[in-house]
This record gives structure tokens, C-alpha cells and sequence, in this order.
């Protein structure tokens, strides 16, 4: 797995076409595999007996595999650190053009999936940011950091878990947060977990205190807090923005990191597209409202229990959603409105892309591209309208779905080109259409991230955390996905599953139902997505205990993705499942296993049926 390092892979690589060009084969024998995919397909050729002397491998031929082949295996053997460049995105879908949206306009994180392992499943373990975030860095599940809300902090509440930058640093790396990483607040101590996480005190961009202040002309031409706030950049109060104050600070901190002979793990977190959405006026040209449409599903499922609807309450709370007069809870938002929501996210994402490709495009120019593995993903998903809900707060795939890709020079792609990550301007004319790198289409987990580029970066991953690891400090709840970068097999695994959950206050939507406060929590939706199955039980919950009770069901929630790709037809009541979840939920095993084995169950009963 450890790459070619630095400038080396250029070299080697034409050191590879030269050699192939004299043993005759072609040279499509390297591609985006590098050294490792080179040393397990030609070190051994499959070779005929009755070959004659002077056929295609002759002594002098096979003299230059030999060599050719000492010499990557020399390279790939050799541990290498590698940088991290960690870019976290806030509220984004997989609304990019690499994952196949028509509309969005994602050139450079186009860009960069084309020369990246692009995970298509990948999912967080609960929609909201503080309790994905805590997860995501110490790879452990919302259960085990014992955060729901905001309110808590992990190292106090739960157990001392090593973080992702926290085993970084104490590897030797230089370790360095900028923007919106870990989430403010009580849930990183007041400190984004410095200094334990950071060798240096985390960069906020200054101009985000102004966020969710009266800076949005409305059109009576005062200023509100609005949810839909594109702006005059030079108008605005420090005459910028914080993504555009983050891009600055993290090209500043590459800078300054290049010649420092130390390894670093640099974390750029940028705020878009979370609301409100402040961003340059000039994005909203790129999505005239008339190509905008609403979702195929934009009403709320017949069959959706009620715990298990969110009723948007933060975008109920800005000033120009107020003058609509929704109701409580299932509203809807006037057509029109919501067809404004959906272009300035999209404006939004265009936005962020465009500050995601100046800072890859820095680190290409001052020549890190080759030693450093960028990580792009985000916290959670977001709503657009559909089953008639919006923003993050369910299980839903529209919220828990997120993007999720590995560059690493040498090993996702070489480099023939002169530049790997050249600037693309979001409003002219993308020069190439981009396809996605390697892809994997398997069910995946924010958990696995931390073991993954430990591996990636050169170091050895956490080891599996024993069923209780509160008194462990280092360990992962996810699985390293290293070994997918040379492997094509992208057969369907079954037992592949991603698991996530969300509280809830009461049976009915109510005020807090989002995101309710520990103490409120009664009810917690625990929900298992398979690649043939989305499947939720929402169950008693004890805040107290943090201990959930399954054959307390409050409502269950089924949805066959083949058929149902957009989960609006709740199979749960017509299922043969009540008496099964309560035999297992009288068990001492952890409510994954125990939904695991549920799941499983409809899943060779559905097959039996022909449902699957």
C-alpha cells in the first residue's frame, strides 16, 4: 500500500513505459494501481513452453522484467509518511458532479475524484455535527461517545479517546486545524480539543461571528437574518467570508510547513453549504431558478411513522422562512421558495468547490501533490424537500449519505500530466469532463476514515475496539479500506453495512425534535443500510443509562432500494418481524448485532419471497 514517494513516481513511471516499450507489452499495463497494481500483474508472466527463442520474452527481455521489478518492489517495500490534507465540507450530499448530478457545477472536486478512490455509499453515524463530527475523529460510534447533542464533551463524559489528529501528532506530524472542524463549543471543550488534537492553537476565520447576524439585504432593502443571504462580498462586514478566510489560512500554513522537514496533517473545515446560505452574489448565475425543479418525492410518506420526521426547525427560525407563515410541523414551504432553497444550496456548493480547488491547486504548486494523501468528505447529508423535509436530523439516505474520497500519489493515480491539480474556474467552460477514479460501490462508514488514512499516510491503523471500549483510548469502530485502492472487485457484499441513528423527544414532532437535549432524549432511531436495504427501529431510549430498549418499538421504517431508491414506501408493517425484534431485543448483545441479525432475517425471508 505505501505509494512511490515524492518526485520518485514521475521518474519511475517513465522508467516503467521505457521497459514495457522493450518486453513488448502494452503500456496500459500501469494505470491508476502504480507500483503495487505493476508488481502483482508482470513480475510473473504467464509464460508457454513451447514458446520459441526470440518470442516476445527472450533472456534479455526477461533480465529487464527482473530488474524492473526489483526496483518497485524496493519502493513499494520502504515505509513512507505521507502528508494529510483532511478537507471536511458542512451539510454537503453527494450533490457533485462526480457522483452524478446533472446540474451541480463541481469542477476541482471533480477533479479531484477523478484522480481519487471514490467511496459511492459511504454514510455518517448520525445526521448532525456535532455527534458526526466527535464520531468521525475518534472513530467511534455516537453510542460509545455518548453525544447526541451538543452539550457534552467525549473526554469527560464517555472515555479519553484518542482522536485522528491526536495519533498523528503523536507520531511526529505537525498537526493543524483551520475552519469548522471538530464543532465548536461544549462538544471540543471550548478549544477544538487543542491541545491535545493540534500543535498549534485552530484558525477561525474571523468573519464568521457576522454568520447568523442581520447581514442579508431583503428586498425591503434593510438588512435580516435570513436563510437565503447571497451578498456583495466588498458590502460585507470585513469586506469577506470565512471559507474565503480559511482558504487564506490554510495556503498560509502549507507555505509555511513546505520547507519545515517535518510531516504534517493539515484539517480545513469550510461552513458551505450549512446555512445560511452567505455566499457571493455571483453564484446564483450559475442556477437560473428556471432550471431548477422540486424533488420526484416532495410530500411527506404515507407510511413514515411520525417519530421519524423532522421538522426543520433551524430554517424555520430565519426571518424570511417567518414571513411565510408555515405551519407546524409538516408545513409545506411554497413552491417557489423551495426551488430558491435548492439554487442557493447549489450556488453554495459551487462556492465551496471553488475554495476546495485554490487550496488543492496550492498544494500542487509548491510540489506536495506527490507526498501528501487528501482526504474529501463531509459531516452529513441535507434534505432538498425530500419526503417533505429539509436539512440534516433522520435516517434517511438524503441526510446520512456523504462524499467520500482518497487521493495518494502513486497509488490512485499517476502523474504523466504537468500539473495534478490545476485551478478550474466554476464560471468558464470546464476544459474535460471528469470521470471518478477508482470507485467502490460497497456500503461504507465515516468510522473508517481513521483507520484509513493512517494507513494511507504510512503509519500502522488503531486496532478494532473491543464490544466495551470506554476504557480504551485508542481503538476504531471502523474498518480500514485500504485494501479497496488495487482491488476491481466491486461485487455486491451483502453483508456490507453501514449503521446510523438519531434521538428523538417524543412520538410526535415537537419544538426540540431535531435535536433534542440528552435529558429529553426518549426515543433513538437506530437504522441499518445495506446495499439492498434501509431498515430503522425507532426504540425506547434512556438518557440516564444511554441503554436502549428494542422491544420497546415506536416505530419501524423498511424500504426495498432496488424497487424504492428514494425510500418513500415503508415496508415495515407488512413484514413478518414484530415477534423476531422482540426475542432479540431481549438479548445482552449491542443493538447492531442485534438489527444485523434482523436484517438479515427479512433478508433471506424478502428473497424467499421474490421481494428482493
Amino acid at each position: 500500500m505505501d505509494g512511490w514517494k515524492g518526485t520518485h513516481s514521475f521518474y519511475l513511471y517513465r522508467i516503467h513505459l521505457c521497459i514495457l516499450k522493450i518486453i513488448g507489452l502494452p503500456v496500459n499495463y500501469i494505470n491508476k494501481g502504480g507500483a503495487s497494481r505493476f508488481q502483482s500483474m508482470t513480475c510473473f508472466p504467464t509464460t508457454n513452453g513451447n514458446r520459441k527463442r526470440g518470442g516476445p520474452f527472450t533472456r534479455k527481455k526477461w533480465f529487464c522484467v527482473l530488474i524492473l521489478c526489483m526496483f518497485s518492489h524496493d519502493v513499494v517495500a520502504k515505509t513512507v509518511r505521507r502528508n494529510v490534507l483532511f478537507i471536511m465540507a458542512d451539510d454537503l450530499r453527494p450533490t457533485l458532479g462526480c457522483y452524478g448530478d446533472p446540474i451541480v457545477k463541481s469542477p476541482n472536486i471533480d477533479q479531484l475524484a477523478s484522480k481519487s478512490n471514490v467511496f459511492l455509499n459511504a454514510y455518517a453515524q448520525q445526521a448532525v455535527c456535532g455527534p458526526s463530527r466527535t464520531s468521525l475523529l475518534t472513530s467511534r460510534r455516537p453510542d460509545t461517545t455518548r453525544l447526541y447533542d451538543f452539550n457534552s464533551y467525549w473526554r469527560v463524559h464517555a472515555g479519553n479517546y484518542t482522536t485522528l489528529p491526536q495519533y498523528f501528532k503523536s507520531k511526529g506530524y505537525t498537526t493543524m486545524s483551520v475552519g469548522k472542524v471538530f464543532h465548536p463549543g461544549i462538544a471540543s471543550n471550548h478549544s477544538d480539543d487543542y491541545p491535545y488534537s493540534w500543535s498549534v492553537p485552530p484558525y477561525h476565520p474571523p468573519s464568521f461571528k457576522y454568520e447568523n447576524m442581520k447581514v442579508c439585504k431583503g428586498s425591503d432593502g434593510k438588512l435580516h437574518a435570513n436563510l437565503l443571504c447571497s451578498v456583495n462580498v466588498s458590502e460585507t462586514p470585513l469586506g469577506t467570508l470565512p471559507d474565503m478566510e480559511s482558504t487564506e489560512e490554510a495556503i498560509r500554513l502549507l507555505k509555511s510547513t513546505r520547507d519545515s522537514g517535518k510531516n504534517f496533517f493539515l484539517a480545513v473545515g469550510f461552513h458551505k453549504p450549512h446555512i445560511p446560505f452567505r455566499i457571493p452574489q455571483d453564484f446564483l448565475t450559475l442556477y437560473p431558478l428556471d432550471k431548477m425543479s422540486l424533488p420526484p418525492d416532495p410530500d411527506v410518506p404515507k407510511g413514515l411513522p411520525s417519530v421519524a420526521y423532522n421538522p426543520w426547525t433551524d430554517i424555520r427560525k430565519r426571518e424570511d422562512v417567518q414571513a411565510l407563515n408555515i405551519s407546524f410541523p409538516y408545513g409545506p414551504i411554497p413552491k417557489d421558495f423551495q426551488l430558491q432553497i435548492q439554487q442557493h444550496y447549489y450556488a453554495s456548493v459551487s462556492y465551496m468547490d471553488s475554495q476546495v480547488g485554490r487550496l488543492l491547486n496550492t498544494l500542487d504548486y509548491l510540489g506536495l501533490a506527490e507526498d501528501t494523501v487528501v482526504v474529501f468528505t463531509s459531516d452529513h447529508g441535507w434534505s432538498l424537500g425530500e419526503h417533505g423535509e429539509w436539512a440534516k436530523y433522520s435516517n434517511f439516505d438524503v441526510a446520512t449519505r456523504i462524499p467520500l474520497m482518497f487521493y495518494v500519489a502513486g497509488v490512485t493515480a499517476v502523474r504523466p500530466w504537468p500539473e495534478t491539480f490545476p485551478y478550474i474556474n466554476v464560471f468558464g467552460p470546464t476544459p474535460h469532463r471528469f470521470t471518478r477514479g477508482g470507485t467502490v460501490r460497497n456500503v461504507n462508514e465515516l468510522l473508517d476514515i481513521f483507520p484509513t488514512v493512517s494507513v494511507l499516510a504510512g503509519l500502522k491503523p488503531p486496532l478494532p475496539c473491543p464490544d466495551n471500549s470506554f476504557d480504551v483510548e485508542l481503538c476504531t469502530e471502523g474498518h480500514d479500506l485500504a485494501y479497496t485502492f488495487n482491488n476491481d472487485d466491486n461485487r455486491k457484499k451483502s453483508e456490507a453495512i453501514a449503521f446510523s441513528q438519531y434521538p428523538r423527544p417524543a412520538d410526535t414532532p415537537q419544538e426540540n425534535s431535531d435535536l433534542p437535549d440528552l435529558k429529553d432524549i426518549r426515543i433513538m432511531g437506530y437504522s441499518l443500510r445495506s446495499w439492498d436495504y434501509r431498515f430503522t427501529v425507532w426504540a425506547g431510549f434512556d438518557p440516564a443509562s444511554f441503554q436502549a430498549n428494542l422491544s420497546d418499538v415506536h416505530g419501524g421504517e423498511l424500504y426495498l432500494l432496488e424497487e424504492d431508491p428514494g425510500q418513500d414506501h415503508n415496508l415495515y408493517n407488512t413484514s413478518e418481524h414484530s415477534l423476531l425484534l422482540c426475542k432479540l431485543g431481549q438479548g445482552k448483545q449491542p443493538w447492531a448485532q442485534t438489527l444485523k441479525q434482523h436484517l438479515l432475517y427479512l433478508t433471506a425471508g424478502n428473497k424467499s419471497k421474490g421481494m428482493a
